[in-house]
């Protein structure tokens, strides 16, 4: 098992937003977490990189506890968060961006990574000089991709990469997360298009108010009927 994460109770104030969240995600898997605006989902992600705390609970990476571990200690143990809105440097260029993603390796392998970087994404090549503030949102979310990349994760965490691209670019991006997938990148990924998100998962997790109510197979899923009534607009 790559990530364990064992009862976490978030609060914001006093609005309890993860009630004993517990789930588990396998090496080599997608696993989704789907739900509405609300639920906890970008909450639990932030909660497993160090941003926000859980009163209670565990986290393991790797079978090692990562609870307490603060945000910049964790690429170097290969988990990388893509967060939501992107997030990028705005006023670096896309080259410096995805430097910035390569703090925990060593000079030496920085540029063949960028290199790896620019051929998933051709587009940040033509744009490597750009300043990243002046790309459209396809073009940032790639580059919020590769700069997670630059640290040759294990896991990677995304959080609503679909958000604001058009239909095109959404198939792009979900394309672009299967392959990395396929070629050894765990990945948890919250998404609110629910439909696409369990189309491409291999396991999901149904967040309701801080809590899970269902858990199971992503594809059995689809077809669930409370599933497709409740996210899928069935």
């Amino acid at each position: 098992m790559l990530l364990k994460v064992n009862d976490l109770n978030v609060y914001y104030g006093a609005i309890h937003a993860l009630k004993g969240v517990s789930f588990e995600v396998n090496e080599g898997e997608i696993v989704t977490l789907i739900g509405a605006n609300g639920a906890g989902k970008s909450t639990t992600l932030k909660t497993i990189s160090g941003i926000l705390r859980s009163k209670t609970g565990s986290i393991e990476f790797e079978g090692e506890d990562i609870t307490k571990l603060p945000p910049h200690k964790l690429p170097s143990l290969g988990v990388a968060h893509v967060p939501e809105g992107r997030r990028i440097f705005q006023q670096l260029t896309v080259k410096e961006n995805l430097e910035m993603g390569a703090y925990t390796r060593p000079a030496s392998e920085i540029k063949p990574s960028i290199e790896d970087v620019f051929k998933r994404f051709p587009r940040l090549e033509e744009r490597k000089n750009q300043v990243a503030g002046t790309l459209s949102g396809g073009e940032q979310q790639m580059l919020a991709m590769g700069r997670a990349l630059m640290c040759r994760p294990k896991l990677m965490m995304l959080d609503e990469p679909s958000m604001g691209l058009s239909p095109l670019l959404v198939q792009q991006i979900f394309d672009i997360i299967k392959e990395l997938n396929e070629q050894g990148t765990t990945i948890l990924l919250v998404e609110q298009n629910a439909k696409m998100a369990l189309s491409i998962a291999d396991r999901a997790y149904v967040l309701e108010t801080g809590k899970i109510v269902m858990q199971g197979d992503a594809k059995a899923m689809l077809s669930d009927e409370s599933v497709k009534k409740a996210y899928l607009g069935g």
